[in-house]
C-alpha cells in the first residue's frame, strides 16, 4: 500500500483484547463441560486435557499478537479501489473495485460502541469485506466518499 494508507484507531487494540478475554472465558466453559462429561459419562480424559491446553495457549498467543495485528492492518481508498491489508506472516492485500461496490454499511456491537468505534462493511454483488473499527465520524465520511466514487464509476 502507498504511504497514504490509514491505520485503524489505537483503541481497536482494546477491543481485540476483550475479544481475546471472551475466547478465554468460552474455553473455560467448554473445558468445564468436558470435565463434567468425563466425570458423569466417562468420556476420555484426554479431551479435557486438550481443551485446557487450548484454553490457556490460544488467548496468550492471540493477545501477544495484537500489536503486530495492529501494525499490519490498514486500509486505503483510491479512485479505483478500496484496498484493505491485513496479516503479518500470511499477508492479505485486497482490492475491491469501486465500480463493483453496491453498499457500504456501518455497524457496531456493544464493545465498539463503548469505544466509540464502528465497522465499515463494503459489499459487492459477490461478497463483502470489513474494515474492523474506525472512529464514527471517519467511518461516515468514508461511507459517503466510497458511495460517491461508486456512483461516479457507474456513470462512466
Amino acid at each position: 500500500m502507498s504511504p497514504t494508507s490509514h491505520h485503524l484507531p489505537p483503541r481497536i487494540k482494546r477491543i481485540w483484547g476483550y475479544s481475546t478475554l471472551g475466547s478465554f472465558l468460552f474455553g473455560l466453559v467448554a473445558t468445564g463441560l468436558l470435565y463434567w462429561a468425563q466425570i458423569g459419562w466417562h468420556w476420555p480424559g484426554w479431551l479435557v486435557v486438550v481443551s485446557a491446553v487450548i484454553t490457556l495457549v490460544e488467548p496468550i498467543v492471540e493477545a501477544g499478537l495484537i500489536p503486530y495485528r495492529y501494525r499490519f492492518t490498514r486500509y486505503q481508498i483510491t479512485p479505483v479501489a478500496v484496498e484493505i491489508q491485513s496479516g503479518m506472516v500470511f499477508k492479505k492485500r485486497l482490492a475491491i473495485p469501486i465500480a463493483r461496490v453496491q453498499d457500504v454499511t456501518l455497524k457496531a456491537g456493544p464493545l465498539l460502541q463503548w469505544q466509540k468505534l464502528t465497522q465499515v462493511t463494503v459489499a459487492t454483488a459477490a461478497t463483502s469485506h470489513t474494515i474492523e473499527g474506525l472512529e464514527l465520524a471517519t467511518a461516515e465520511q468514508l461511507r459517503e466518499h466510497i458511495m460517491q466514487l461508486a456512483q461516479e464509476a457507474r456513470h462512466d
